[in-house]
């Protein structure tokens, strides 16, 4: 992550999820204590009853066991009340924290720039919003009670423990602070592994979502061997960073075993001369053991508790980096636009993906005037769907602006920018659902007969109703049961529904068999009647009765006109024209 600090990160992103259950969280750690005390009192209980016993067992009654084994069992239920609600209702809140962080994520998400996801696997991200925050469950719930219980356990020994002999107490609790000395040492060891092990656990997540999506594509090229291998890569590396997390693990283990068995023998040398010279009692040598058993306990959860503790703020730190990427400029901004024309003018535009690459667009000028046909030509890599691309502000401006209908698009929201374009690619994407859910996408609020209007429009009605169940047909993931026609078909249903008033038509037609090409022509030329039309097209026939036809290439704009000025002017527009017809025929 950036600069912020550990503290600072936790403060931002972290704490204000604890404060939204704080009542929740402080009923959780009083529950905590509560379970701890009836924990604390046992020794006690038994060091009264061996100390009696030793010295006079006439005064052992059963009356006065009767009563101790009353006031534990009554401590039990205390214990028990207080343990369930830590495991209910603390998991619960621990749950409610993962939903709202993982909600945030996602609202988040959806505000970042196109190039954040340019440069970003989804996979990976899929993985910090899953795995990532699961394990910030079982931080968010177990991290304040956990840590809770050991500092009660061990000031509680230490104060009883001092008053019945200081130099015992002393002697034996040496051994805490570097056993808290190593946990900390192994946890920075295990923080870096822990962020590693993420972060391949995201490629793996890739690397099955890349293969699974293009399932057609390696079968079709026999790849699954060279698929498994690439899977089987990613799945070793995932192992043995995990075989180097459990090697730092091990190693503190083996660390508390060997503070935790000098305890022991502190104990054993220093309290048996204690003993022998009457320094104290059985009665408080059982004590000591008990408490030292407790504290024992405690520590060996807390190390134990490293490896969640670690998991969760690996988790945190990853919220914290997809959280603190801005979201794109004027996502916000309140400026709504109210009955829009479709007037655009690009003003010396320049744009680059990236500074080191240089400029795609430089110095770009261009008026399109409201309901004005323009088609886009010109050789790859030439900025074609790039150019579109910045009316919709998918990217930002390295110089120049844009404006619609006179409005710097840059000062307009930007829901209220996109409401008004309409988008039909060459790769339509579906989503898993329904017909009738994919057309509704482009307008949620519409009515069903709406949408049936919108498929009508399109070309759509006739094939979706021989389908199984109509409109209400299940079309797979992505739009897999339906032929590239009718998805296409579908896309536009969906753009006709949302009734923009600009329209960019990027190759929506050159994957397209010649029949279904002539359908969709219908379809487009009912969608684009009276609207601001961007058309990028490769096959040049296509766009013969554009209004006007931009040829745009790495020099810039290098000739624009009708179809039959551009082919008298025998320029660049003609040269790619006809070697646009000689690959037709």
């Amino acid at each position: 992550m950036k600069s912020t600090t550990k503290k600072g990160m936790l403060k931002k992103h972290f704490f204000p999820y604890f404060l939204k259950h704080k009542k929740v969280l402080i009923l959780d750690l009083i529950c905590a204590s509560l379970t701890t005390g009836c924990e604390i009192v046992l020794p006690m209980m038994v060091r009264e009853i061996t100390s009696i016993a030793t010295t006079d067992i006439s005064k052992l009654t059963l009356e006065l066991i009767l009563s101790l084994a009353a006031i534990y069992i009554l401590l039990k239920i205390i214990d028990m009340a207080a343990g369930y609600y830590m495991i209910y209702i603390g998991h619960g809140m621990g749950v409610k924290i993962e939903k709202d962080m993982r909600e945030d994520m996602f609202a988040h998400l959806l505000t970042v720039p196109f190039s954040y996801f340019d440069k970003t696997k989804v996979g990976q991200l899929m993985s910090r919003i899953t795995t990532d925050l699961f394990d910030v469950v079982e931080f968010a719930h177990h991290c304040p009670e956990e840590f809770l219980i050991a500092g009660i356990k061990v000031i509680a020994s230490f104060i009883i423990l001092t008053a019945i002999n200081p130099i015992l107490t002393v002697a034996t609790f040496i051994s805490i602070p570097l056993i808290f000395y190593g946990t900390l040492y192994f946890r920075r060891k295990m923080r870096a592994v822990f962020k590693e092990r993420r972060v391949i656990a995201g490629e793996v997540n890739a690397q099955t979502e890349t293969s699974l999506l293009g399932i057609r594509v390696v079968k079709s090229f026999s790849n699954e061997k060279t698929e498994e291998r690439k899977f089987n890569e990613r799945s070793t590396e995932f192992a043995e960073v995990q075989k180097a997390s459990y090697k730092y693990m091990a190693r503190l283990n083996s660390v508390v075993r060997m503070f935790d068995g000098l305890m022991y023998v502190v104990m054993i040398l220093l309290g048996g001369t204690f003993l022998i010279t009457g320094k104290i009692t059985a009665a408080d040598m059982t004590a000591y053991l008990l408490y030292i058993g407790m504290l024992i306990a405690a520590i060996k959860r807390i190390v134990e508790f490293t490896e969640q503790f670690e998991k969760g703020m690996t988790g945190i730190e990853r919220f914290a980096e997809i959280m603190e990427e801005p979201s794109e400029a004027g996502y916000h901004s309140p400026g709504t636009l109210e009955s829009i024309k479709g007037n655009i003018n690009f003003e010396n535009v320049t744009f680059s993906y990236e500074e080191e690459k240089g400029d795609v667009l430089a110095n770009l000028n261009l008026n399109i005037n409201q309901g004005e046909n323009i088609a886009i030509v010109g050789p790859s890599g030439g900025g074609k769907t790039t150019m579109c691309s910045l009316i919709s502000r998918f990217y930002e401006l390295k110089e120049g602006r844009i404006t619609l209908d006179g409005n710097d698009i840059n000062e307009i929201n930007l829901s209220s920018l996109r409401q008004a374009i309409g988008v039909v690619q060459q790769d339509v994407y579906l989503f898993s659902g329904s017909v009738m859910e994919n057309i509704l996408y482009g307008a949620p609020d519409a009515t069903r007969d709406e949408a049936i209007k919108a498929a009508k429009k399109s070309g759509a009605h006739d094939f979706i109703m021989t389908l199984p169940q109509g409109y209400d047909t299940y079309i797979g993931e992505r739009g897999v049961m339906l032929s590239g026609g009718q998805k296409q078909r579908i896309s536009i249903a969906r753009v006709f529904i949302k009734n923009p008033p600009i329209i960019v038509l990027d190759e929506a037609t050159s994957a397209l068999d010649n029949e279904s090409e002539q359908f969709i022509k219908q379809s487009l030329s009912e969608l684009t009647k009276g609207r601001t039309t961007f058309t990028i097209a490769h096959r040049l026939s296509t766009i013969r009765n554009a209004d006007r036809i931009i040829v745009l290439t790495d020099k810039g704009i290098e000739e624009q006109g009708s179809h039959e000025e551009l082919i008298s002017k025998g320029g660049v527009y003609k040269r790619l024209y006809e070697i646009s017809v000689d690959l037709e025929n």
